[in-house]
């Protein structure tokens, strides 16, 4: 039975852990211990190299480049409050939104897409911008969902649908993936097929703004520790005009190199040099960015090992195996029971970027046979591999948004966050998925 299947158990294992609040990271540990005891793997062998401790290390290297990046980005972050940039931009943002709640709402939705793309920063901006923002969303009553919601689609559909800054990245390991596997495509046969996915998501969030998460919500005025010059007169100084030479020369490094770690170096250099960083101030900001993003970046590690737990298990294969007893006969169903395979990957290990390599292998071959066409097959993976990173405890797409919105203590991460996410992405991605899947044929 697929239920019995350990990705589906250890997936639903996290779920629960996760939903009755237990810490993040450790409910990850569970569910890469579950995943690997039902599917046989030894607990513990001084003599055997599979053990599931040992694959889970081993597997956490997959997401080190990232996890360094959040560090170093982090850093990056640190130095841009220490600036004063992000506090007077809270400001003139707040003069500019004041008094209009659902404008607000999608003007952060715009600034989390250019994240991605003008200024890839991904979510290291919000720890910076999102809490002195936090004192005029209660005034405005806005529900931290919608703006959750908001962030999330910021931070996801742009990679999503275009191949430009973190998308870039996205379509090629697509596109490397997919061809690998026999089927040639190009980054133009990406872009031309995964709007859809972004179409999906803004369906999603305009439905989740202003239906579910429309009403007013009460919140109590709590300070947020270093946010209290926010609502005063501010202007440009030297700091704040060095830190923005650092985040113009972190987008043009970036776009040059594909790095993040490269990118972020960049900017950390140009600030030291204007003096928006002073060189005795350096280990300081560098502490900064471990504690922002430390964790953030140590859920990362410990997924991508909950991931190499899954493959060394063969659960994947055999899910796959299991499940294509459904798909016979009807592309829809097909498509359905992939993009729902894809969604308890993606959300045990948190990562679209990491999910695409675990199941292109499988994907590719299976789509030719059941009669995708090639645009379909990019489609579908595309979206499998989309589709947990909004929801997943464990994604970057979620956890950025909970630290900002959570800097005064009144959003929590599952269900103010993973919960309205999941509702807001999933269910429209898998429906546009499917109908795009089998309109393409």
């Amino acid at each position: 039975m697929l239920l019995f299947n350990p990705v589906v158990i250890s997936v639903i294992v996290m779920c629960v852990l996760c939903l009755i609040k237990l810490n993040v990271l450790l409910s990850i540990i569970i569910s890469a211990v579950v995943a690997g005891l039902a599917a046989g793997m030894p607990l513990y062998a001084p003599d055997a190299d599979n053990n599931i401790i040992d694959v889970l290390i081993n597997g956490m290297g997959g997401n080190s480049a990232t996890a360094l990046s959040y560090i170093l980005l982090g850093a990056f972050a640190v130095g841009l409050a220490k600036s004063g940039l992000g506090t007077i931009l809270s400001v003139k943002l707040s003069k500019v939104l004041s008094g209009k709640k659902f404008f607000m709402i999608f003007a952060i939705a715009i600034i989390s897409c250019f994240s991605q793309n003008l200024v890839p920063v991904h979510i290291a901006f919000i720890p910076i911008l999102i809490p002195p923002l936090l004192g005029l969303m209660n005034k405005l009553k806005i529900d931290r969902r919608a703006m959750a919601c908001a962030l999330t689609f910021g931070l996801k559909a742009p990679y999503v649908s275009l191949p430009v800054g973190f998308g870039l990245i996205f379509h090629q390991i697509l596109v490397d993936n997919i061809s690998q596997f026999g089927v040639k495509v190009t980054v133009s046969d990406t872009s031309s097929v995964m709007w859809i996915g972004g179409l999906s998501m803004l369906i999603g969030l305009i439905f989740c703004v202003f239906v579910l998460y429309g009403r007013n919500r009460e919140y109590k005025d709590i300070p947020v520790p270093g946010t209290e010059e926010a609502h005063g007169e501010v202007k440009m100084t030297k700091e704040a005009w060095g830190a923005l030479a650092g985040c113009v020369v972190t987008a043009v490094v970036s776009i040059i190199t594909q790095s993040l770690p490269y990118s972020a170096v960049a900017g950390l250099f140009i600030m030291v040099v204007t003096g928006c960083i002073k060189w005795k101030d350096i280990d300081e900001v560098m502490n900064g960015g471990i504690g922002m993003m430390g964790f953030i970046a140590f859920v990362m590690l410990v997924a991508a090992g909950y991931g190499n737990v899954l493959r060394e298990s063969g659960a994947v294969e055999e899910l796959v195996v299991k499940a294509a007893a459904y798909m016979q006969g009807s592309k829809a169903v097909a498509a359905f029971v992939m993009l729902l395979i894809g969604l308890l990957i993606t959300m045990g290990i948190g990562t679209s970027f990491g999910t695409i390599p675990i199941i292109a292998a499988i994907y590719v071959p299976l789509c030719q046979q059941i009669g995708f066409s090639p645009a379909s097959i990019i489609l579908l993976i595309g979206v499998a591999a989309a589709l947990g990173d909004a929801g997943s405890p464990a994604s970057d797409s979620t956890l950025g948004p909970t630290s900002g919105l959570n800097a005064d203590g009144q959003h929590d991460h599952i269900w103010d966050t993973c919960v309205p996410t999941f509702i807001a992405f999933d269910i429209p991605l898998i429906i546009g998925g499917v109908i795009g899947a089998v309109i393409l044929g």
